[in-house]
């Protein structure tokens, strides 16, 4: 039993970072079209915004956190309309353009993190609070800081969907995805929607580097430890579907973490894949995909 409830655990919080940093990508690709190559930079901003916020406020690691999650968020997004608005919405219709665009955008940003902050990774501090585990039976220690992580996750999918099924902006953005061409001649924005998606899905981002501090040193490289696992969710789950990153999150943490238990770390990813590539040959338009007929645009 103890295995068992900590093998769930460690699949829900590696689920809940991958929720984190696939959703924007989920929506984005599924609005726009776009495969963003430099989403990972976006994580690595946020867990520098972290680390800015602890050199300037000292050792005050608790107001560094809470202070960080928002204004790690707000950075992101504030960047992620500014290359949107910039670049991306140039190359709209060109997918080979578009991703080698944000890939070279993305060599920049860890470049540019190199030069400021250096090569070397560094350590964002967690708060005290946060340094010990729970035990809820015995021979079981779940990290704290791991469950915060899962907690900001669904908080997180709560906002999300208040915001998308909830608000109009939030039924826009569904109408957009569903057949962008109706939405525009019914009069809804949708360049409008594209700068808020691609802001919405690179603040995500950055609030998931702001929280993977509390799990080890971060670096320029920190989003490409994670950018290829959060592709593999969007495309199990489904594009463009809530629910479906949500399925597709847990489902690959749990089967990744499992694997890993059971054999090695290498071997756990590639059994992980090798899963994915399965289900993908039943259900090819991702697990969560919305059935019915869609019309050709």
């Amino acid at each position: 039993m103890p295995l068992a409830i900590r093998l769930v655990f460690n699949g829900l919080s590696e689920g809940s970072i991958l929720l984190l940093i696939a959703v924007g990508l989920a929506f984005t690709f599924g609005l726009m079209g776009v495969i963003n190559m430099a989403h990972g930079e976006f994580i690595m901003i946020g867990a520098y915004v972290a680390y800015v916020l602890q050199q300037a406020l000292g050792g005050r690691p608790s107001l560094v956190l809470l202070l960080g999650l928002p204004v790690g968020a707000l950075v992101g997004g504030g960047l992620g309309w500014l290359l949107e608005w910039s670049l991306v919405r140039f190359l709209y219709g060109r997918p080979l353009d578009t991703l080698l665009a944000t890939w070279g955008v993305s060599l920049l940003l860890q470049q540019a993190a190199r030069t400021i902050f250096g090569a070397p990774n560094v350590e964002v501090r967690g708060p005290a609070w946060l340094a010990g585990s729970w035990r809820p039976v015995a021979g079981v220690a779940l990290p704290q800081a791991r469950l915060f992580i899962l907690a900001v996750a669904v908080a997180v999918l709560a906002v999300l969907y208040l915001y998308l099924y909830r608000s109009a902006a939030g039924r826009r953005t569904r109408a957009a995805m569903q057949s962008r061409e109706m939405a525009g001649c019914l009069g809804i924005s949708t360049r409008r929607l594209d700068g808020q998606t691609f802001a919405i899905g690179s603040g995500l981002a950055a609030l998931a580097g702001v929280v993977l501090t509390l799990v080890g040193p971060i670096g320029p490289a920190i989003g490409q430890h994670y950018i290829v696992d959060a592709f593999m969710v969007v495309v199990l789950g489904g594009v463009g579907q809530l629910g479906g990153a949500v399925i597709g999150a847990g489902l690959f943490g749990s089967a990744k973490t499992s694997f890993q238990f059971l054999t090695t770390s290498s071997i756990g990813t590639v059994l992980a894949f090798a899963m994915i590539i399965l289900m993908l040959q039943w259900r090819p338009q991702g697990l969560a995909a919305p059935r019915g007929r869609q019309l050709d645009g």
